[in-house]
């Protein structure tokens, strides 16, 4: 929370989370975010709308992020991880004023490709 003479500005824990899963997203190589089996269920008891494979803690001044996700086959799965680290933390940063602390990222699965893209993807190389 930041003080200044004319009050204070709070940024709320879903426009992080939404900040931190949009940059996610448009990371080369994450196919999606997981939700798991625990979002799920609290998405059927609660109402909310649970931002998917994203759970934030937002401070006063800095903030944190847990993403899970799922990346595309074939993908280095370190150097994405790391790229989506980065990615996050500028988006989160330049966007919130937030420092950002850490970006945890657990792998969940392997997207592969739909057959009908496997033989578009050959056609291409013939």
């Amino acid at each position: 929370m930041e003080e200044q003479r004319g009050g204070t500005i709070r940024i709320s824990d879903d426009v992080v989370a939404t900040i931190a899963g949009l940059a996610a997203l448009e990371t080369s190589g994450v196919a999606a975010m997981s939700g798991g089996i625990s979002e799920g269920l609290a998405k059927r008891i609660s109402g909310k709308n649970v931002h998917k494979g994203v759970s934030v803690e937002v401070g006063a001044e800095e903030t944190a992020v847990d993403l899970r996700i799922i990346v595309e086959y074939g993908s280095k799965i370190h150097q994405v991880c790391r790229m989506l680290q980065e990615n996050v933390k500028d988006s989160l940063e330049a966007m919130t004023g937030l420092r950002v602390v850490e970006v945890n990222v657990k792998v969940e699965g392997v997207a592969f490709k739909e057959k009908d893209e496997l033989d578009l993807d050959l056609t291409k190389i013939k």
